[in-house]
């Protein structure tokens, strides 16, 4: 059954084989008014061949000069390909194995930089400065810079192709970079002390860490830091960074957990190796839930809830300091070795910290996204694969989904309860984080480490003979290979209640049903949560059920995105119902956030939800996208228009 997969990256058309950058020197310069990042990216190279060209990803680059080792030269810029961009050609001096090569490129950004996003004043917090903030994954990054992928060599003495990097930055709004801040210092002054809008300050950073080109990521706006506390012994720093009118929520969210959580997962899986672990709360554009860019998680606002309940999120991105950014996959088809482990971790560190109450719950909820995800794909059923034979040159945001995250997650809890449980499972996590930190892997070479550790033990070797590799791997369809069990505890008073609304369906009175506002007394967020999504999975409730439940509930006021979501969900169910035709506006409108002025960027939340609004009234999904178009992120304006068909209607 095993699919054909690519034994290189897909999605490149740089020589990285031949001769590979080891560390880029960025200076750039931040122009707001033209909404454009102008300078430089200093490349050295080591050649692995005799080679006479070196080749770079670039994506919409305004190519300006080329140096080699001090020389400026001529280059060629190819034709464009539609996902991988145009390669850039440089000729080389001849170039014999091992020499090194410095190579100076001079460029700037364009308004087609789907890297970028660039924030009028009016989309931010205090609405006083503009923002711009990057989402590189996961292969964005060569439109800020040119560059070479991260993955694996032929050379059996390199098993990684990542790269460290420096920059120096100047802009009249304080900078983040994914590396760690030379200058100014973060607990200093923000903006060293210079006034921000007006004066340029030069920002220093530098990445020691080898680190995969998508990792490269930057932010820049009104920003404000506060440090939180750091357990002792504890040489890493952690803090938060956002503009000053969320500072205080933001730090009272995340203060206590964050450096509990990162002390937590140190001792389960190995020394933090990147010195700082900040968090960046972004504007509401941003599209994910987080993104894990090394010393800077990028977060969405939509996880301040004042109450702590989705401080989750953050366990999933520094538990990413390990598996993606520490052990990172090979290329895009093997992009499950970094979500499922990560998520799979992040629900181990939830039983440590929490419960086994909690790790279960957490696998519930992964599990409906996964079966969701898993129906999305059934025309184009390789999706539904954990490791994916992508084409040349095919999109790999395609097949962006839950299905690495929660299918990678349960193939790995399946191997722990296969091995003899956590006590056996965790030692040879901790020897798998040991041995490829700082190195990218493929699906093949996990597998074969797994086997080599288990190998004086034949009764885990017979074990693991008896896995299904080829259904796991490779298999498709909408259920998972092994029919799993989780620890029900949290979610059986969430489940009764959807059970008993489910029952009631033949009530014609609504007076008559049984239900009271005080039901959801007893259920945290999460639960509610489960109690929601667990109804959608039944055919849609009459009308006047739906109603009288959110009259009970008051779902659709709630701040807490988890929650509404999965309510509109239930609301829009049944396209033609009359809840469905009430509601349908109500969504649409607070997904562009009419009434809260705050859109909802983040794709787990829009994308649904726009794709329920086009099944109950196409117009209404597609003039809502309309007259908030720009204020998503590219990367979701593309995805979004695929899902409510806006392309076609695009001018």
């Amino acid at each position: 059954m095993a699919a054909q997969v690519p034994v290189e990256d897909p999605t490149t058309q740089s020589n990285y084989l031949d001769i590979a950058t080891e560390n880029v020197a960025l200076d750039w310069t931040i122009d707001f008014e033209k909404k454009c990042i102008h300078g430089s990216a200093t490349h050295e190279l080591v050649a692995r061949v005799e080679v006479s060209e070196v080749i770079f990803d670039t994506y919409a680059l305004d190519m300006e000069s080329v140096e080699v080792n001090g020389r400026e030269t001529k280059f060629q810029l190819e034709p464009e390909h539609e996902v991988m961009g145009s390669a850039l050609r440089i000729t080389l001096p001849p170039t014999r194995a091992n020499e090194r090569v410095k190579i100076k490129i001079a460029y700037k950004t364009t308004e087609r930089c789907p890297a970028l996003q660039w924030l009028a004043k009016e989309q931010t917090q205090g609405k006083t400065f503009p923002f711009l903030f990057s989402q590189c994954q996961p292969i964005y990054a060569r439109a800020i810079a040119p560059l070479q992928v991260y993955f694996r060599t032929r050379f059996e003495s390199r098993l990684s192709l990542k790269q460290t990097y420096d920059a120096k930055v100047t802009s009249v709004l304080p900078v983040l970079l994914s590396a760690q801040r030379l200058s100014p210092p973060s607990n200093g002054p923000a903006h060293g002390g210079n006034v921000i809008g007006k004066d340029a300050v030069t920002y220093e950073y530098k990445q020691m860490e080898p680190i995969p080109s998508y990792l490269l990521a930057i932010a820049a706006g009104n920003l404000h830091y506060r440090a939180f506390s750091v357990p002792e012994g504890k040489s890493w720093t952690t803090g938060v960074w956002t503009e000053p009118e969320l500072l205080l929520d933001a730090y009272n969210e995340f203060c206590d957990d964050t450096p509990g959580y990162l002390a937590a997962a140190e001792s389960l899986v190995g020394p933090y190796k990147f010195g700082v672990y900040d968090l960046l709360v972004l504007p509401p554009s941003f599209p994910y839930g987080g993104m894990e860019n090394p010393c800077v998680s990028f977060m969405t606002p939509t996880l301040i809830t004042g109450d702590r309940s989705l401080t989750n999120v953050v366990i999933h991105e520094l538990t990413h300091s390990w598996f993606g950014n520490g052990v990172t996959h090979a290329h895009a088809s093997h992009f499950w070795l970094n979500e499922g482990w990560t998520t799979y971790i992040e629900r181990v560190l939830q039983e440590l910290i929490l419960s086994p109450a909690h790790r279960g719950l957490s696998y519930i909820i992964g599990y409906k996204s996964l079966v969701d995800a898993l129906k999305l794909f059934q025309t184009t059923p390789k999706y539904q694969r954990l490791v994916i034979g992508f084409e040349t040159g095919e999109d790999p945001d395609s097949a962006y989904s839950r299905v690495p995250y929660d299918k990678g997650a349960n193939f790995i809890l399946h191997l722990e309860r296969t091995l003899g449980g956590l006590d056996v499972f965790l030692p040879y996590v901790r020897e798998y984080v040991k041995t490829y930190m700082g190195h990218s892997i493929t699906t093949t070479q996990w597998k074969d480490h797994l086997y080599s550790y288990f190998s004086n033990q034949k009764d885990k070797i017979k074990a693991l003979d008896g896995v299904d590799w080829d259904a796991w791997l490779y298999g498709e369809g909408v259920t998972l290979p092994v029919q799993m069990e989780y620890d029900l505890t949290l979610a059986t008073a969430a489940n009764n209640l959807a059970d008993r609304w489910n029952a009631s369906r033949s009530v014609a009175d609504q007076n008559q049903l049984d239900f009271k506002s005080s039901d959801l007394d007893e259920l945290n967020n999460k639960q509610r949560a489960v109690f929601l999504e667990r109804l959608e999975t039944y055919p849609a409730l009459p009308s006047s059920h739906l109603l009288h439940l959110d009259a009970l509930y008051k779902f659709s006021q709630t701040t807490n995105g988890e929650i509404r979501m999965p309510f509109y969900l239930v609301m829009l169910k049944e396209p033609t119902s009359s809840a469905a035709k009430a509601y349908v506006q109500q969504v649409a409108d607070w997904i562009i956030g009419k009434d809260s002025g705050v859109i909802q960027g983040r794709m787990k939340f829009c994308r649904p939800l726009f794709r329920a609004v086009d099944k109950v009234d196409h117009g209404i999904a597609v003039a809502a996208f309309k007259s908030a178009r720009t204020f998503f992120h590219p990367i979701a304006q593309k995805l979004i228009e695929k899902v409510c068909r806006c392309y076609q209607e695009r001018q």
